[in-house]
């Protein structure tokens, strides 16, 4: 059995926790290349928030950013961007919904794309295929 990757989902806490949570519980399918623990920021961005999140990245393997219809107006989720890049973390970006247009935190290069959200999609981001 291969070691499932460890996981930190930033995300949109105003507007996006319900499709977080759904993120979150395929961890629990059986065949889930990943593995999730909570480590979103639930106390309001202030004092040292920014240096909570780059301790708990510091043990994970990947970032997914899941990118909801606001996430261009979420300074929370762009600060996690960017802390990730700069902890040269492998990141990308989800769509939180299918049926809706999902934009990119405004840290996102211009050529980082917005992936479909589909299980055979997710596992194969995970473990690298972008």
């Amino acid at each position: 059995m291969t070691t499932k990757k460890r996981v930190f989902i930033s995300f949109d806490i105003e507007h996006d926790e319900k499709a977080k949570v759904m993120l979150a519980g395929q961890a629990k399918l059986s065949d889930s290349p990943f593995d999730f623990k909570d480590n979103s920021i639930k106390e309001p961005l202030s004092g040292d928030w920014k240096e909570k999140v780059r301790n708990r990245m510091d043990n994970i393997d990947v970032v997914i950013i899941l990118c909801g219809t606001q996430t261009h107006t979420a300074t929370g989720v762009a600060a996690e961007l960017t802390i990730a890049k700069e902890k040269r973390k492998a990141y990308f970006l989800l769509a939180a919904y299918s049926d809706k247009n999902c934009t990119k935190p405004t840290t996102a290069s211009t050529s980082d794309k917005i992936y479909k959200w589909t299980w055979d999609n997710l596992k194969n981001l995970i473990n690298g295929n972008r």
